[in-house]
């Protein structure tokens, strides 16, 4: 299959992006071979950079108070290499074999591996490929931790990471200017498009996560955008918290919108909605919602399916696939979900391309007269699939469910669990599946895929003679896909 491995100009807003993140006196410094400097006349002058310098390395001007890490640090998003001990490894190497942290001011250093801008794009792949993917926060995928276990996740067989570019706390983790966005960042991501290009070259299909109505970061710094109280008139509160926005406040949704866009820009192949619904605790009486003067005839439903209808539209031009994610319990279809979620599944089926439920067995206490329901994966799994491809028939949508790779509620979390969960997915319409972990401990699935891998037939849809050639995405024509 074909990534993207060439470094290019790009884009107007991709290059401030990738600029932003270069020292200023580092451009100046690679503009002209001899910086310039404020030196006082009697002081030591600052050396001058050969015209071409090691290893294609750009130089860098040593400012009072800088050292290897911190010059590191300041370069690490346009640097082409993913983790701080392979950038400080070349970093030395370009600069004789530097010992140490310390740096000497007005003295002139190396820096390896600088591009303006990685030029990643969507890899556009069909609906239905075969996802294996596990699930990390925003500060794990930045973080040499997480490059860790992506590494291990594809050593296993794995092909596909979920990451937070925002969670339901309302943090963005990645740069974002937009004008209900404009408290000051520091962003764990700073520069997606490196990221996806790491994971374009371990051919991971990249997938950003991003909750949608839950936001306790927005409602904070912008009250008027929140659900509101019929007998107080302020934001509303679910149990005690602050952290609905309004579902039907258009800005609201224009922004997740502008955030799923700015995301697919910077070359990912897959943006998950996540809390694509409205809240469903608290005093459901209390609450008041904008759809309900705006549109007196519409129901919580008819919200979430306009808001679809509009970000599937926005986004499909960009090339990126459109996920859910939907509790799990909304295959049953009873009327009370229904009502407070807004989750009709099969018009939401209709306006994306991929459906993801989360079918975690622990999360259905009190069903099915099962005392443990944790404890009894086979049935909650197969039941809720059963379901849900009853519910979705004739829509399209590719069902690849949620799956648990964490031990609450459960006496029987071990590989074996993974296993049978995977298999009566796969058994049940399943197309791949996705592992949550909210601490990204996989040590379970890092086990369980090798003993799935010795009989793929019934556990993967896809899968061939090698770990590389499984995981790697196939390419469609432009506007492909569902």
């Amino acid at each position: 299959m074909s990534r993207n491995s060439g470094l290019s100009l790009p884009l107007l807003a991709l290059v401030a992006i990738a600029l932003t993140a270069l020292p200023s006196c580092s451009r100046k410094a690679n503009a002209d071979t001899k910086p310039k400097t404020d030196t006082p006349a009697g002081a030591v002058s600052i050396p001058t950079a050969p015209a071409i310098a090691p290893d294609g390395a750009i130089p860098h001007v040593v400012r009072r108070g800088e050292t290897v890490a911190s010059v590191l640090h300041s370069f690490s998003p346009a640097m082409t290499y993913e983790t701080a001990p392979e950038m400080d490894a070349a970093f030395r190497k370009a600069n004789s074999d530097l010992k140490g942290n310390a740096l000497t001011p007005g003295s002139i250093v190396y820096v390896p591996g600088v591009t303006h801008v990685f030029d990643e794009h969507p890899d556009q792949v069909p609906s239905d490929f075969e996802v294996r993917a596990i699930y990390l926060t925003g500060v794990m995928a930045a973080s040499e931790h997480g490059a860790r276990i992506i590494r291990e996740w594809k050593s296993v067989g794995g092909n596909a990471v979920v990451f937070d570019v925002k969670d339901s706390d309302g943090i963005i983790n990645i740069p974002f200017v937009h004008p209900v966005n404009s408290s000051a960042q520091h962003p764990y991501i700073r520069n997606l498009s490196k990221l996806v290009h790491f994971l374009h070259e371990q051919n991971m299909h990249a997938i950003a996560r991003i909750a949608i109505f839950r936001d306790e970061q927005l409602v904070t710094r912008h009250p008027e955008l929140a659900v509101h109280s019929r007998a107080t008139g302020q934001p509303w509160r679910e149990n005690g918290k602050l952290v609905w926005t309004d579902p039907s406040n258009l800005e609201v949704q224009r922004y997740d919108i502008a955030l799923a866009k700015a995301a697919a820009a910077l070359g990912v192949d897959e943006v998950q909605f996540d809390y694509v619904r409205f809240p469903a605790e608290g005093d459901q009486k209390d609450a008041k919602f904008q759809y309900e003067s705006a549109h007196p005839d519409w129901h919580r439903t008819d919200v979430i399916t306009h808001f679809l209808e509009d970000a599937h539209r926005d986004l499909r031009p960009t090339g990126v696939l459109l996920s859910l994610d939907v509790f799990g319990v909304m295959a049953w279809q009873r009327p009370v979900d229904l009502a407070h979620t807004g989750q009709d599944i099969p018009n939401m089926a209709r306006n994306c391309d991929v459906m993801s439920p989360m079918i975690y067995p622990s999360h259905f206490f009190g069903m099915d007269g099962y005392a443990d329901p944790g404890d009894a994966p086979e049935h909650f799994i197969s039941e809720s699939m059963e379901r849900f491809r009853k519910v979705t028939a004739g829509t399209g949508v590719v069902l690849r469910p949620w799956l648990q790779a964490f031990g609450w509620r459960t006496k029987t979390y071990s590989p074996e669990y993974i296993v049978t969960q995977v298999g009566v997915a796969r058994g049940n319409g399943g197309v791949g599946f996705l592992f949550w972990n909210a601490r990204n401990d996989y040590s379970k699935p890092f086990a369980a895929m090798p003993v799935m891998r010795r009989d793929p037939k019934k556990f993967f849809q896809v899968y061939g003679s090698s770990v590389a050639s499984a995981s790697a995405p196939q390419p469609v024509a432009p506007g492909g896909g569902k």
